[in-house]
């Protein structure tokens, strides 16, 4: 199994992250930003805790726990996997997006990159790897 393709599993840490599909852009403007974050608040604030995230032009990184799963019901009370979640957020961005910019298809690789955070050093790596990777800090913030 592939590591894009591992289950999320309540309690436990991840590192998230994908780019445009063709290294496109994903963000072109400041409200693109405060679209997607939006959309995560919504989407994956009830599934999992945050413990570090970045947005560049291109790509992003997140470092979540996936929470326990009393939490993961949609509006018909039917669970869905965590994964779902994400999926969702990143269509929901995707569709917004592609309006916005006059544009179709694909906005993200498939599927999105997640790799399971199995000790305390690797999630201290992962943690500087992601509040390091902005090399040239971007402009809106």
């Amino acid at each position: 199994m592939s590591s894009s393709q591992i289950p999320l599993e309540p309690n436990q840490f991840y590192h998230i992250y994908n780019r445009g599909i063709n290294s496109c852009n994903l963000f072109n403007e400041p409200a693109n930003y405060e679209y997607f974050l939006g959309l995560y608040q919504k989407y994956i604030n009830p599934i999992a805790e945050t413990y570090a995230w970045v947005l560049m032009p291109n790509h992003f990184h997140l470092l979540v726990q996936i929470l326990n799963p009393s939490g993961f019901k949609n509006l018909t009370g039917l669970k869905k996997p965590p994964h779902q979640h994400f999926s969702n957020l990143f269509n929901a961005y995707s569709k917004a997006f592609n309006k916005r910019y006059n544009r179709h298809g694909s906005l993200f690789e498939r599927p999105f990159k997640r790799k399971l955070i199995d000790n305390r050093k690797y999630l201290q790596s992962v943690l500087l790897y992601i509040h390091n990777n902005p090399v040239h800090p971007v402009k809106y913030f």
